[in-house]
C-alpha cells in the first residue's frame, strides 16, 4: 500500500523580506535565498515542468473515459486514374476514371466502462465520377450522386484486462511519482542553497578577515616607520613590515575576486539576474538542540520520498509484468454495426434535390448489419511470451531489491549524519573558545610591539595565527550548519520544532 502524503514541503520562513540597500543592492538572508530559489531557480522550474507534464499525462488518460466528437471534412477529395478492365476472349482495356468527393463525416464516440466503445457516425458527401471508355473512343459517362450513411457501431475487447483502466492507473502512478520527485527536489534545492549561501558567506568573511589583516599590517607598518625614524628598530624590521603590508594588500585583492565569483555562482543557483548586486546577511549564532538517533531513523523511514518512489516503481512494474503475462493468453473481440445508407438516384439536379433523393433511398434500401466475434488463440510462439514475462518478472524482483536497499541506505545515511552533527558541534565549541583566546592574545601582542618587546616579524606571525583561527572557526561554523541542513534533508524532520516537513493528507 502506497502511503498518501501531501506533496508540499512545509517550510517555515520567519521574517521573509528582501531588503534593498542603496540604489540596487539586495540584502539577502538565508530564508530570502531559499524563498527565491524555490520560485525562480532553473532547477525548480525544470522539476515543476516535469511535474506538470505528468499531471497533463494523467489528465489525458482520465479524459479517455469521456465522450468524444470528431468532424472530418474532405473538400474536395479529387483523383484520376487508369483502371484495367479484363474482357472475355480478348485483351483488357484501360479506362480512365476520375472522381471528386465533397463532404465529410461526424463521429460521436462513447467510451464504455468495460473498455470498449460505442460510436454513432454520420457520413454525407457528394460524389462526381467520370469514366472515359477506351473501347468507345474515350466516350465519357458521368455520375453525380449524393451519399448519406448513418452507422451505429460497437467494439469490445474480451478475455483481457480493461486496457483503459490499466493505462489510467499507470498514468496516476507516474503522476504521483513525479510529485515525490518534485518534493524531494525542493529539499535538495534548500540544501544546495545552504551550501551556496555558506560558501558565499565564507568568501565574504574571508574578505573581512583579509581586510582586517591588511589594516593591521598598515598600522604595524606605520608604527614601525615611526620607531625606525626614532632609531628604535633596525631598517630590516621596517622592510619586513612593508613587505607584510604589500602581501596582505595582494591577498585582499584576491579574496575580493573570489567573493565576486561566488556571488555570480550563487545568483545563478537561486535564479537572480547575474548583473544584480547582492549582499548576504547573517550572523554566527547557531542553534543547539537534542537529536535522538531513533527518532531520526524512524522519521527518515517514514518521510523519505525515495521509499515512495521505489514503491511506485514496483507498482508500475507489476503493470508491465501483467501485460507481458497476457501476451500468451487468449484474446477476443466483438465488433458490430448497423447502418442505413442512401444514394441519390436522380444523377442530376441541385444539391437539395440530390440530398432529398438519397434520404428517400434510405427508406427503401434495406439496412446493413454486421457482427463479428473473433478469438485469437496462441498455440505456440516457441517461448517468446514466456521469456518476455520472465524478463518483466525479474525486473519486478529488482524493484523490490531496490526498495529494501534504499531502506538500508537511508538508515546508514542518517546514522552517519547524526554522528557528523555531533562531531561538528563539538568542534565548533572548541574553535569558538580558541577564537576568543586568539583575539585577546593578538591585542596583547600589539601592545608588546608598541613597547618594543616584539619585532615586526613576530607580530606578523601573531597576526597570521589570528587570521588562521578565525578561518578555522568560520569553517567549523559552516560545517555545522551544513550538517544540520543535511540532517533535515535526510530525515525530513524538524528537530527544532519537532515536526515533519511533509504534512500528511487530512
Amino acid at each position: 500500500m502506497i502511503p498518501n502524503k501531501k506533496i508540499i514541503i512545509t517550510i517555515v520562513l520567519i521574517g521573509f523580506s528582501i531588503k534593498i540597500f542603496g540604489q540596487d543592492t539586495l540584502l539577502i538572508t538565508f530564508d530570502d535565498a531559499v524563498k527565491i530559489a524555490l520560485k525562480e531557480s532553473y532547477t525548480i522550474k525544470l522539476f515543476k515542468s516535469n511535474q506538470q507534464s505528468m499531471q497533463h499525462y494523467f489528465s489525458f488518460y482520465k479524459a479517455t473515459f469521456k465522450p468524444r466528437l470528431d468532424l472530418n471534412l474532405f473538400a474536395p477529395a479529387w483523383s484520376e486514374s487508369v483502371t484495367e478492365i479484363q474482357q472475355a476472349d480478348t485483351l483488357p482495356v484501360y479506362n480512365s476514371i476520375g472522381s471528386m468527393q465533397v463532404g465529410g463525416n461526424l463521429k460521436f464516440t462513447y467510451t464504455l466502462p468495460t473498455g470498449g466503445n460505442l460510436a454513432f457516425t454520420s457520413y454525407s458527401y457528394r460524389e462526381y465520377i467520370s469514366t472515359a471508355f477506351s473501347g468507345m473512343n474515350y466516350k465519357k459517362l458521368n455520375t453525380n450522386d449524393v451519399y448519406n450513411r448513418f452507422v451505429i457501431s460497437l467494439e469490445q475487447p474480451l478475455f483481457t484486462k480493461n486496457r483503459l483502466k490499466e493505462d489510467l492507473k499507470e498514468a496516476e502512478l507516474q503522476y504521483e511519482k513525479s510529485n515525490c520527485i518534485y518534493t524531494r527536489a525542493q529539499m535538495d534545492i534548500i540544501y544546495n542553497v545552504s551550501f551556496g549561501f555558506y560558501n558565499l558567506y565564507r568568501a565574504s568573511m574571508e574578505k573581512d578577515i583579509a581586510n582586517e589583516k591588511m589594516k593591521n599590517s598598515e598600522e604595524s607598518f606605520r608604527i614601525a616607520k615611526l620607531k625606525y625614524e626614532t632609531g628604535n628598530i633596525p631598517e630590516g624590521d621596517l622592510l619586513i613590515a612593508e613587505i607584510t603590508k604589500a602581501q596582505n594588500k595582494t591577498k585582499y585583492s584576491e579574496v575580493c575576486s573570489i567573493l565576486d565569483r561566488e556571488k555570480d555562482n550563487f545568483k545563478q543557483l537561486i535564479g537572480l539576474e547575474i548583473d544584480r548586486n547582492i549582499t548576504i546577511v547573517t550572523d554566527l549564532r547557531y542553534d543547539i538542540y537534542k537529536i535522538d538517533l531513533n527518532t531520526a531513523i524512524n522519521q527518515g523511514l517514514l518521510n523519505r520520498l525515495e521509499l515512495s518512489e521505489a514503491q511506485f516503481d514496483i507498482e508500475l512494474q507489476k503493470i508491465q509484468t501483467d501485460r507481458a503475462k497476457r501476451e500468451g493468453r487468449i484474446q477476443g473481440k466483438i465488433s458490430a454495426y448497423y447502418d442505413l445508407t442512401g444514394v441519390s438516384t436522380l444523377n442530376k439536379g441541385s444539391l437539395s434535390e440530390l440530398y432529398n433523393s438519397s434520404i428517400d433511398n434510405i427508406k427503401v434500401r434495406p439496412p446493413n448489419r454486421s457482427i463479428v466475434f473473433s478469438i485469437a488463440i496462441p498455440i505456440s510462439d516457441w517461448g517468446r511470451s514466456k521469456s518476455l514475462y520472465r524478463r518483466e518478472n525479474c525486473r519486478l524482483e529488482e524493484r523490490k531489491l531496490v526498495l529494501e536497499n534504499t531502506k538500508n541506505t537511508i538508515i546508514k545515511e542518517i546514522r552517519d549524519i547524526v554522528r557528523t552533527v555531533e562531531e561538528s558541534r563539538s568542534r565548533l565549541n572548541i574553535y569558538e573558545k580558541n577564537k576568543e583566546v586568539s583575539a585577546k592574545s593578538y591585542k596583547i601582542s600589539q601592545l608588546r610591539f608598541s613597547n618594543g618587546e616584539l619585532t615586526s616579524q613576530q607580530l606578523a606571525v601573531e597576526q597570521e595565527r589570528l587570521s588562521q583561527v578565525q578561518l578555522e572557526y568560520l569553517n567549523a561554523y559552516i560545517t555545522y550548519q551544513m550538517a544540520l541542513a543535511d540532517l533535515k534533508r535526510k530525515t525530513m524532520w524538524d528537530f527544532q520544532n519537532y515536526r515533519s516537513y511533509i504534512a500528511p493528507l487530512e
